[in-house]
């Protein structure tokens, strides 16, 4: 399949795959650029030397072209940015602070750069900056989360926007892929598909509670106060939601939230942390090879994309 997404990266399917703290490291960034998309090593919350080591171990793993997903609120982004400069890897995604000032250096070492947009406004900002590609995320996604829905999204910044389109949030299957490509996206972002697969270090115990969780199970908490987070019912959200809404300090919600992510993805304690994954719960059903997940959802796009057309008839 041939989209614009296919054509800047020098990929074979328009799918690239979220950064998601503590599991997307080599192993499965390796896995899904292999498998025709383009992997993704999360440095959130890593130490400068732990992204180098990973980029390194990545390449030893595939030709493939892949990307690092930096954190723009990470106190040592400066390292880690000069460490991908170095590294030279194909792109970046950048998000959760202003990508503007990074993208000459990065560019001036051939590396594409990619933003994650929340919005219309900053989205036109990043194309005039000379961004390559532009990632909207829709709230349905797991972990942080903005406030507009993916249908949103493609509704609002598509029309508006000249340079490549990528959208997360929600989207597990060929039929989102396919929705989202006919709304005039260039490619999709999944992360929670991936998280179901052998390449990914995601706990065994939350891989298995994301398979028993169905739709009604997805929450977000810290949303009422501008910090929201998606993930699965449990324990953990039940005790934050409680003091959220009787009006808690941030300061006590901080604390009870701290280290909650790695608790549940890399300690597996899937009650008091935090499993965050997106809302499209039901169709998260079984762990499986990333290479058969990527041909199973591209199968579904061209089904779904070739069948379209009797709509019209």
């Amino acid at each position: 399949m041939e989209t614009r997404l296919t054509n800047l990266l020098g990929i074979k399917y328009p799918i690239i795959q979220g950064g998601m703290a503590w599991v997307s490291e080599a192993n499965l960034t390796s896995a899904v650029s292999n498998s025709g998309g383009a992997g993704i090593i999360a440095s959130g919350g890593r130490s400068a030397d732990w992204v180098r080591d990973e980029i390194r171990k990545t390449k030893s793993l595939t030709n493939k072209p892949f990307g690092v997903n930096v954190m723009l609120m990470a106190p040592n982004k400066d390292e880690v940015v000069e460490v991908i400069c170095q590294e030279k890897v194909a792109f970046v995604t950048l998000g959760a602070g202003n990508p503007v000032p990074f993208l000459k250096k990065f560019h001036q070492v051939g590396i594409k750069v990619i933003p994650v947009i929340p919005n219309v406004k900053l989205a036109k900002r990043v194309e005039s900056a000379g961004a390559d590609a532009i990632v909207i995320e829709g709230m349905e996604a797991g972990g942080h989360i903005g406030t507009l829905t993916t249908m949103a999204l493609l509704t609002n910044v598509i029309p508006e926007i000249s340079i490549p389109v990528i959208v997360a949030g929600g989207i597990v299957d060929g039929r989102g892929v396919a929705a989202a490509l006919i709304m005039g996206a260039s490619g999709v972002q999944m992360g929670s598909r991936f998280l179901l697969t052998e390449e990914c270090t995601l706990h065994q115990h939350a891989k298995q509670r994301i398979i028993a969780a169905s739709d009604v199970d997805s929450v977000v908490t810290g949303y009422s106060r501008g910090h929201g987070v998606r993930g699965v019912r449990n324990k953990f959200t039940e005790k934050f939601l409680e003091l959220e809404t009787s009006g808690a300090p941030q300061e006590i919600l901080n604390n009870l939230a701290a280290g909650t992510n790695k608790l549940a993805a890399v300690d597996g304690d899937v009650e008091n942390g935090l499993v965050q994954v997106g809302q499209s719960l039901n169709r998260l059903n079984e762990t499986k090879p990333t290479a058969q997940i990527m041909e199973e959802v591209m199968v579904e796009t061209i089904k779904v994309l070739t069948s379209a057309g009797n709509l019209v008839k």
